[in-house]
């Protein structure tokens, strides 16, 4: 499917995908996320604070998965890590920058 989109259409697909609607993979792009890029192709009106809301509010109510190898960690993504680091400072919650989210 991407050897049939412009250029363009590709680069707001990489950029939705791994920042307005992030998931765990980038190899494929579902009917929502394709009706995005249409929308901001054609110049619609899209309100991202909602989109991004929804993608959050999807992200939290996942249940976890374990990680195949070693069964006390969780092999989750986690949405919007810098959003939400973003605000924890804004809210002088303690944050370490050195630590990989």
């Amino acid at each position: 499917m991407r050897t049939n989109m412009t250029t363009l259409t590709q680069t707001w697909m990489t950029l939705l995908l791994s920042n307005a609607m992030p998931c765990d993979h980038n190899f494929d792009l579902p009917l929502p996320k394709c009706q995005l890029v249409y929308a901001i192709l054609t110049r619609m009106s899209v309100y991202m604070a909602q989109v991004i809301a929804d993608a959050i509010y999807l992200f939290a109510g996942r249940p976890p998965t374990r990680h195949p190898l070693d069964p006390d960690k969780s092999n989750r993504a986690h949405g919007f890590p810098a959003l939400i680091t973003g605000l924890c400072q804004s809210f002088e919650v303690p944050v370490t920058p050195s630590k990989v989210i």
